[in-house]
């Protein structure tokens, strides 16, 4: 059968049901309100007999769209089982690529710009200054509970130094090995030195990187675990430990002139012995503290200005913004008060930690790998956060707070996880609420059923979307398993409630095979640019060149 050529966009999908170009158009309250709404065509035939006025343009448009619509429609209901069938195969497929899905929580992949000066920067340390600037910072934060007061007392630094000691004996026992801060820790380039059991010794007693404001005193030597033995004397740690004095005794077996010469360099000294003790009265406290003999209380304030130094005088100088926060001045800049104190403790890599025992005896039983050392790492920092928090009574004046590379990472993954609870809570109360609102008290015009057969379609789609989304190599984050579900739902059942209203008002004067055409050319058009606005604008969203939320706006478009 010919299209009637007399509406226009009838022919644009092939022929079209009788019943749109014969049967007699029903005169209901919409065509004669809304004629465009329900029916441009009409709309523009009737402009053409001069019966009415409007814009013949968006009328032909709408025309050959309604038309389009309703010949989709009209297809649709006629295979409506094979279109169910693999519309539900298609989806369910798409789905499967859920299996694949990956969650991206790493900062600076989900909020560094791509070819940004700062990921330029970050990729010029990795290449040019290689894998040794790279190390992983824990930290402890100590202030007090009553705001504004000032924390450079003996006190609190006294509390300080109990929560760093119990961080740095942090031990973790993990494939048959015991793992401590020293082991774990960053260190500056341990020496090489021809003597075997010399260099052990020295390898021994290297100190860890430790950023601290107890360096400016005696009791910062406390944080450090290195020990070694000398035959005739005692355990040698940093607490007892002079330099100048070991080289001498080390001399008599071996030539040290290189070591001594960059120990000078370094204007090591005599470390941690010539410094004023915290606390003078500790029977440890040496003999050579400047304030051991008087035993009295040092000036904190005086000792912190201009920051402290490791046992490094010459390049490990520790300025006060890295060991003091909330810091008060006078008009000359110098130190008066603080609120805050910060201790940090540098890790190896994985990889670092990987290269540094791949060689070593000790471990050769374990299969060492990259992975490993990355395990023995996150288990350390998470014990780490655990036990500076114990360390500290409930009735302190002074509050400890512990951050680690592996805390932000759990933080993220927690926030990444998907809660099966609350995304099948809020899927279960849309099903209740659109049984509900859809049910009727006439039997015939009652779809309760319909609208839960639309929430289950909605959620099946969401999950066919995000497994298309993991099958094209789009990482999920925070964002995608958090909002977008419930972003999807609102928009998708939305739509679904427009469609169900519009079915039942088609009327019962339409033949039952046009019923689904009907419907779509009274809101089709509606929902199709609802549709292309929302993909437009995430599109535009998409744009943005932060990682996390162009990956968000493409996976809202592929749904």
């Amino acid at each position: 059968m010919a299209s009637d050529p007399s509406i226009p966009g009838a022919s644009i999908c092939g022929e079209l049901p009788p019943s749109y170009t014969r049967s007699a158009l029903p005169a209901n309250s919409d065509l004669l309100r809304r004629p465009s709404y329900c029916h441009a065509a009409f709309a523009l035939k009737q402009i053409s007999k001069g019966k009415a006025v409007g814009q013949k343009a968006p009328l032909w448009i709408r025309a050959r769209f309604q038309a389009l619509l309703f010949s989709l429609g009209c297809q649709i209901q006629r295979h409506c089982g094979k279109v169910l069938f693999i519309g539900l195969l298609v989806f369910g497929a798409l789905a499967v690529g859920l299996r694949v899905a990956a969650i991206e929580t790493d900062i600076e992949q989900l909020w560094v710009e791509a070819g940004s000066r700062v990921s330029r920067e970050l990729r010029y340390t990795k290449e040019k200054q290689g894998e040794e600037t790279v190390f992983t910072s824990q930290m402890l934060i100590q202030t007090s509970k009553r705001g504004g007061t000032n924390i450079l007392t003996q006190e609190a630094l006294l509390q300080h130094l109990e929560t760093a000691q119990a961080a740095s004996k942090v031990q973790v026992s993990l494939y048959g090995k015991s793992w401590d801060l020293n082991k774990i820790c960053y260190k500056s380039g341990v020496p090489v030195i021809e003597n075997g059991m010399i260099e052990r010794m020295i390898d021994k007693l290297f100190p860890c990187m430790i950023v601290t404001p107890l360096d400016c005193f005696w009791e910062g030597a406390k944080l450090q675990g290195g020990s070694a033995y000398l035959p005739g004397k005692p355990d040698i740690q940093w607490m007892n430990l002079d330099p100048v004095q070991l080289m001498e005794e080390l001399g008599q077996f071996t030539s040290l002139e290189g070591f001594r010469e960059m120990l000078e360099k370094a204007q090591v000294g005599h470390a941690y012995m010539n410094r004023p003790c915290l606390d003078p009265t500790d029977p440890d406290c040496p003999d050579s503290a400047p304030n051991k003999v008087l035993r009295e209380c040092p000036d904190i304030v005086q000792q912190l200005r201009g920051g402290c130094h490791g046992f490094s005088k010459n390049f490990m100088h520790w300025q006060e913004e890295l060991i003091l926060g909330g810091r008060a001045k006078d008009s000359q800049n110098t130190l008066l008060s603080a609120e805050a104190l910060q201790t940090m403790y540098l890790l190896m890599s994985p990889k670092q930690l990987y290269e540094h025992f791949k060689d070593d005896y000790d471990i050769h039983d374990i299969n060492w790998n990259e992975e490993k050392a990355t395990a023995i790492l996150e288990s350390w920092q998470r014990k780490f956060v655990e036990v500076a928090h114990q360390s500290i009574l409930q009735n302190s004046s002074q509050s400890i707070h512990a951050f680690s590379t592996t805390t932000l990472n759990d933080i993220m993954k927690s926030f990444s996880d998907v809660s099966v609870i609350r995304v099948a809570g809020g899927y279960l109360l849309m099903l209740a609420y659109a049984c509900v609102t859809m049910l009727r008290w006439d039997c015939a015009k009652s779809q309760g059923a319909v609208g839960l057969a639309g929430v289950l379609l909605v959620a099946l789609s969401v999950a066919s979307g995000l497994g298309l989304c993991s099958l094209l190599g789009i990482s999920f984050n925070a964002a995608t398993t958090q909002v977008l579900p419930f972003l999807a739902l609102g928009i998708g059942v939305d739509d679904m409630f427009l469609l169900a209203h519009a079915f039942t008002e088609t009327g019962y004067n339409i033949p039952f095979k046009e019923r689904t055409g009907e419907c779509l050319r009274r809101t089709g058009t509606s929902v199709a640019l609802t549709s292309i606005n929302n993909m437009i604008a995430f599109f535009m969203a998409a744009l943005v060149p932060i990682p996390a939320l162009r990956a968000f706006s493409l996976q809202v478009i592929v749904y």
